[in-house]
């Protein structure tokens, strides 16, 4: 009991900043904005409170416990929204698409990072962001990899700026190039990062457009599965060199010690709700809570996060995360095109 009442202070400011981002969020819905997700500004609201106020001996706990435990928590609450069958649905071409999009991510990702000279924590998680599902994807990797706060903001905040950019030019280039609602659906499924920037981008375009872009951004959500894993062996390899390096024989390194549980209660629920076994509504309500509780995660991340620290790092993850998703715009479209689905063409 002593133990929650530490937690209790820390938990409570990030769940009030949650809330907060959360209503600002829905009147953002209202107006028919749709330009930033409740979790960018719960970030960015922990690092302006940050700025002014550290956490403290009283907060830092329930903080960190935000930050990390429930974080995991709301990773595996989102698998109850996520129908594998989904990945049938939405057919073939839509996988084609986000097999070179994950693959420049991940491919060239690495070597823009190492070439802007970046820590690899940084550049994985922008890369996974961009590839998969922006902060969904960052979430789930940071614990793997044991990012920082810091590397998490960066992440975060490149993917962010990107996608700003996106809600607006995406339409206006689609219609230039004469796109149809199945293939523009695709490309910004495909192209856009967060959930809520897929949303408003599709949306822009027709009903049509956003119905199927949203589609097409739930199956890139079921990729964080296998990635999370290979981010797994990639720590544990990473740990046995630093391991080997220092001749410390004592550090047992195994794929058990790296190995993210979170992700079976992830893979648990996907399995559930893939049989029908979660009630329609029942993942609805698990979905909203999955999302308020990310929020508070990352309302937690920004209190930890200083302005000052991230702007050491100056400009590199910011170029970072624009050049990997300006090449994975230009090879989603370019697929396209390559598989005959646009200008104009259909899916099925």
């Amino acid at each position: 009991m002593e133990k929650v009442k530490k937690l209790l202070p820390g938990c409570a400011l990030a769940l009030v900043i949650a809330a907060a981002a959360k209503l600002l969020e829905m009147w953002e819905n209202a107006a028919n904005l749709h330009f930033i997700g409740a979790s960018v500004i719960a970030l960015f609201i922990g690092m302006i409170v940050n700025r002014f106020c550290k956490p403290s001996p009283v907060t830092a706990p329930g903080i960190k416990f935000t930050s990390k435990k429930i974080l995991k928590f709301a990773i595996i609450l989102l698998g109850a929204s996520l129908n594998i069958s989904t990945v049938l649905k939405v057919g073939r071409f839509s996988l084609t698409v986000m097999v070179f999009t994950l693959a420049t991510c991940f491919g060239l990702g690495y070597v823009i990072g190492r070439a802007l000279g970046l820590n690899w924590k940084t550049s994985s998680l922008i890369n996974a962001g961009t590839g998969i599902c922006g902060g969904s994807a960052i979430a789930a990797i940071a614990p793997v990899i044991e990012a920082s706060d810091l590397d998490v903001a960066y992440g975060m905040s490149a993917t962010f700026l990107f996608d700003m950019i996106m809600i607006i030019v995406f339409p206006l280039l689609g219609r230039w190039m004469g796109l149809s609602d199945a293939a523009f659906g695709l490309w910004a499924g495909t192209a856009v990062n967060d959930t809520s920037s897929v949303v408003a981008t599709g949306y822009a375009f027709s009903e049509a457009a956003g119905d199927f872009a949203t589609m097409v951004k739930l199956t890139r959500t079921l990729t964080i599965i296998p990635t999370v894993l290979v981010f797994a062996a990639i720590s544990m390899r990473l740990k046995k060199k630093e391991a080997a390096a220092s001749g410390d024989v004592s550090v047992n390194v195994n794929m058990k010690s790296v190995f993210p549980w979170f992700i079976l209660g992830f893979l648990a629920m996907s399995a559930l709700c893939s049989l029908g076994l979660i009630p329609a509504a029942a993942a609805s309500a698990l979905k909203s809570v999955s999302k308020f509780l990310m929020v508070a995660a990352l309302a937690a991340i920004g209190l930890n996060t200083s302005f000052k620290e991230l702007c050491k790092s100056g400009a590199r993850p910011m170029l970072h995360g624009f050049i990997i998703s300006l090449l994975v715009v230009l090879v989603a479209i370019a697929v396209e095109f390559c598989l005959g689905i646009a200008p104009g063409g259909a899916i099925g």
